[in-house]
């Protein structure tokens, strides 16, 4: 096993985040789409969330992120 960063290499290949979870798994876990949960993380409501190279990480205990009050 070889850790790089946030990532750990296992000899079967996978590849897992330490301590973080994927768009798509976030977006299972709150219900969401995977792009609601990428526009969530650009608008940097979703506390934690990293971009490394082009892709989201999301800290795995990051809570969905509130609606927004509408604005008049």
């Amino acid at each position: 096993m070889v850790t790089i960063g946030h990532f750990t290499s296992c000899e079967s290949g996978d590849k897992e985040m330490n301590g973080y979870i994927s768009v798509q798994e976030a977006a299972e876990k709150w219900n969401v789409t995977p792009r609601q949960v990428q526009f969530l993380c650009k608008e940097g409501r979703v506390k934690g969330a990293e971009i490394m190279s082009r892709i989201w990480i999301i800290p795995e205990d990051a809570e969905k992120p509130t609606r927004k009050p509408k604005e008049k």
